[in-house]
């Protein structure tokens, strides 16, 4: 096996043995690095430090990957315009913070007889966070709701 110093210098293709006993000398611990590699590479290091090392490298990479969470926004086929604004000044504030955001027309009792009238009204919230969001699904009944999926301009 290829076997590697603490300091990085390479001692050369030597028997498992040698390189135990090398590793005691240094009062360290001989570590497969490279398993797949033909020979197999080994260093000489404080185990328990590489393992830190290693978890501390996987917790910075999962800190950079992108969370992003869908928030819901509901609205009725009767909502007032008002409040419609309301609504459009919260799914700014998600969208600037990455987050999608899922607008729901919820149809309750004889208003599923308005669907036309949810889906004018998702249109119409569509138009007014143009400036800041893009429909990454359009307007679509299901059952007694319409969803459209809103999120953050590229």
């Amino acid at each position: 096996m290829r076997v590697i110093d603490p300091d990085g210098n390479q001692l050369g293709i030597i028997p498992i043995h040698t390189a135990l006993s090398s590793a005691e000398e240094f009062g360290l611990d001989l570590v497969e690095v490279s398993p797949n590699a033909t020979p197999p590479v080994c260093k000489i290091m404080d185990y328990g430090r590489f393992r830190y090392q290693q978890t501390k490298k996987q917790q910075e990479a999962k800190k950079k990957q992108a969370r992003i969470q869908v928030k819901e926004i509901k609205v009725r086929p009767k909502t007032d315009s008002h409040d419609l604004e309301v609504k459009l000044g919260h799914i700014q504030k998600f969208i600037e913070k990455k987050n999608k955001v899922k607008v729901t027309v919820v149809f309750r009792g004889r208003e599923i007889t308005l669907t036309d009238r949810g889906k004018a009204l998702l249109e119409h919230i569509a138009e007014g966070a143009s400036e800041f969001a893009a429909i990454e699904q359009p307007p679509k009944l299901e059952g007694r709701t319409m969803n459209m999926v809103l999120g953050p301009k590229q």
